[in-house]
């Protein structure tokens, strides 16, 4: 039988215990046993039902951190996996099971880099610190952005953050994030009259008075974009009206739509030109604005200069700088003036049944992670 690496083993570990969000099930404890035996102090800070992890090894700058989370989605109906999603195994070459690419692969990783790491250099310069929650794939009210405002209250700054994200395309480290789009998320509500279909001049169809402003707003290009994100993108997911009945005009229509905003745009801007856009069409409305995260940007610096050059060092390859996808938790860090990149497996299988990673591929994510690590932290 072929040996397992520690990277393998801790995540199959990790995979093995039923983390669905917000829950840990005990897999940061899993990781701060190793932690510290390397001499990280611990913070667990739990907030409500979500379990955080602060676990930092020295007190001097520059502070190098790994963020990632503990909790998955559910796995779906468990009979349509070809193996239980919490029983992990590696069949043909793949570590398959819940969380193998999002992302308690790279959890893994992030724990064996460091221990090679701090073996090899344990008098590096500046600190190392991981930041782990259970709240990323759920609400994120209570994990990382909780956990930043806690270390912002002490003044306790992140210079450089690798989020474990599985951010790869075709093969490990052939795509780094180095930002995300803003979204902002609007639930518009139209009101009109109610009244029956036969009598229209004794009605006002929301429906009908909406649909012009909702096509100008398909229509609108709110930015072209930059180097570094497409324009910006609006987008409608749902819209509800009607009583059921097909002889009776509804008295409002309630839209929700989201924008995937670039740094060409604000938020309180795209607000502007939302309302503007409603009041030309004379309609009788409002809107409940969910703000998730404003886009952030490493565009250069240290940090990504970093993973370059150990993607071309350790694979042999150069790397493809991306901000497309959704959001992560790279936009609570990010503020605080942190560099932030997000570099971690493929990302084919997430979130779907028989999710799976290929399993040399977490091998060489450890080793990038160390070697970015040595990059950083140690004097040439």
């Amino acid at each position: 039988m072929t040996s397992i690496s520690p990277t393998l083993d801790l995540a199959m570990e990790l995979i093995s215990r039923r983390s669905v969000t917000p829950e840990d099930d005990g897999c940061q404890e899993l990781m701060i046993s190793r932690l510290e035996k390397l001499g990280f102090r611990i913070e667990r800070l739990p907030f409500e039902e979500v379990t955080n992890l602060w676990a930092r090894r020295g007190d001097s700058g520059p502070l190098f951190c790994f963020a990632g989370h503990t909790d998955v989605v559910p796995s779906g109906p468990e009979a349509q996996w070809q193996f239980p999603p919490f029983e992990p195994r590696i069949e043909e070459g793949y570590l398959c099971g819940r969380g193998a690419a999002d992302m308690k692969g790279s959890l893994a990783a992030f724990v064996t880099a460091v221990e090679r790491f701090i073996a090899n250099h344990p008098d590096h310069d500046g600190s190392i610190a991981l930041l782990i929650t259970s709240d990323e794939e759920g609400p994120f009210i209570n994990g990382t952005t909780r956990v930043i405002d806690h270390l912002e209250a002490r003044n306790e700054k992140i210079d450089w953050c690798i989020v474990g994200e599985p951010s790869s395309t075709e093969k490990v480290g052939d795509v780094i994030k180095n930002g995300r789009r803003g979204s902002l998320s609007g639930t518009l509500k139209v009101r009109g009259i109610q009244g029956h279909v036969a009598y229209p001049h004794l009605v006002r169809n929301p429906i009908h008075e909406a649909a012009p402003a909702l096509a100008e707003l398909a229509a609108t290009v709110w930015d072209e974009g930059n180097e570094f994100f497409p324009p910006t993108s609006f987008q409608i997911s749902n819209i509800h009206a009607g009583t059921g009945a097909t002889n009776v005009v509804p008295g409002h229509v309630d839209i929700e739509f989201n924008f995937r905003f670039s740094t060409e745009v604000t938020a309180d801007e795209l607000k502007v030109r939302v309302r503007e856009i409603l009041d030309r069409h004379g309609l009788e409305w409002d809107v409940d604005w969910i703000l998730s995260g404003n886009p952030f940007l490493t565009a250069a610096g240290s940090l990504v200069d970093a993973a370059r050059e150990s993607i071309r060092t350790v694979l042999g390859y150069e790397t493809e700088l991306s901000t497309s996808g959704g959001t992560s938790d790279g936009r609570f860090i990010a503020p605080t003036g942190a560099q932030v990149v997000e570099l971690g497996p493929c990302n084919a299988t997430i979130h779907k049944i028989n999710e799976r990673v290929r399993a040399s591929d977490l091998d060489d994510l450890s080793h990038l992670y160390e070697n970015i690590l040595a990059r950083l932290l140690v004097q040439a």
